[in-house]
């Protein structure tokens, strides 16, 4: 994979990955925007970036040794003394395709042990495999509207409930789910971009160094990927460290309550509908100081992540042509000036 701290430019871009790696719970992120910009290069260089996760040996859902998740999905792993098997394994970030089937999403029936054995067999399917990983969908605007709200569910909820041909099957699928797609060939439902914690429009860049350096970069990848990958490889390794770091301390960083009233004051101003954008703008702000080391949330962690958080949720006001950026840039004024 190209190297994620090789990636030029794009801030918002990696800013809101690394802050969906840190927590999870924001709700998924969405990059929208030009195509040929590194959306699935950036995603896909995440995946390497991530520290190994513990898992047990032949799950398929890959449960921690530690989860009861494996003996209520009935994985069939065996325990010896109690205990199971395990190792460290790679996060796992599944592609989900175009025109892909509910069947192939949520599983099914294993057909050939079906006929051939005569068992009801449960075969997991994409969300199975995407448990405790990410689940990134390129061009999301397009895909099937029942197959984009299915994922959303599992993805609120952090499981998945299977009930046909006579199986009833419950498993884990905690998923940050990732959407990427080029507003041209069409738009997300507003109700669909609610759903998505986080969001990025993604440009193409201006500036002229910027253009040169990816050029140059890339050039020098496609010619020798292996000895680019190991010259990137401490800045990669400094980054993972600083992942692990901020997920350690994630849990002990104060939100003292005058930043809570910012965020509802900030979502106030901007008419958002109900509690998510506050939810999300804190769990951001949140994230973003665990990556930069603060113990403590201020409004500068607020306003670093507003955009993100609360830039897909405006109505849409005919009187009012300005920019989504632009409005969330106003309302931080308003309230961050008081």
């Amino acid at each position: 994979m190209f190297p994620f701290s090789a990636i030029v430019g794009q801030q918002d871009m990696k800013q809101a990955l690394l802050i969906a790696a840190v927590d999870p719970t924001v709700g998924g992120v969405l990059l929208f925007g030009d195509r040929g910009t590194g959306k699935s290069t950036t995603v896909r260089a995440l995946a390497s970036l991530l520290p190994k996760m513990r898992a047990v040996v032949g799950c398929p859902y890959t449960c921690p040794p530690d989860s009861d998740d494996c003996d209520a999905a009935h994985c069939g792993v065996p325990r010896n003394n109690g205990k199971r098997k395990h190792k460290l394994f790679p996060v796992p970030v599944v592609d989900l395709p175009l025109g892909v089937t509910e069947d192939r999403v949520v599983g099914a029936l294993d057909i050939e042990k079906a006929l051939v054995h005569g068992e009801k067999s449960f075969e997991p399917g994409l969300l199975a495999r995407a448990n405790r990983g990410f689940l990134y969908i390129d061009e999301v605007n397009l895909l099937e509207d029942h197959i984009v709200d299915l994922l959303l569910d599992v993805a609120a909820s952090g499981e998945n409930l299977v009930e046909r041909e006579g199986l009833s099957v419950r498993h884990p699928a905690r998923f940050v789910l990732v959407g990427s797609g080029n507003p041209e060939e069409g738009e997300l439902r507003p109700q669909l971009l609610d759903r998505f914690g986080l969001a990025v429009e993604v440009t193409t860049p201006t500036d002229v160094r910027e253009r040169v350096e990816v050029i140059k970069r890339r050039d020098v990848y496609e010619s020798d990927a292996v000895a680019f990958r190991k010259k990137w490889s401490r800045k990669d390794g400094t980054l993972r460290r600083k992942i692990v770091n901020a997920r350690d301390a994630l849990p002990d960083i104060e939100v003292p309550d005058e930043m809570l009233g910012k965020a509802a004051e900030i979502c106030i101003a901007l008419a958002t509908d109900g509690s998510r954008g506050e939810l999300t703008l804190i769990r951001a702000a949140r994230a973003t100081a665990a990556l930069r080391g603060d113990d403590t949330l201020t409004p500068g962690h607020l306003e670093q992540v507003a955009h993100l958080a609360l830039g897909h949720r405006l109505r849409r006001n005919p009187l009012d042509e300005s920019s989504a950026g632009a409005r969330v840039e106003r309302a931080l004024e308003s309230v961050m000036g008081d």
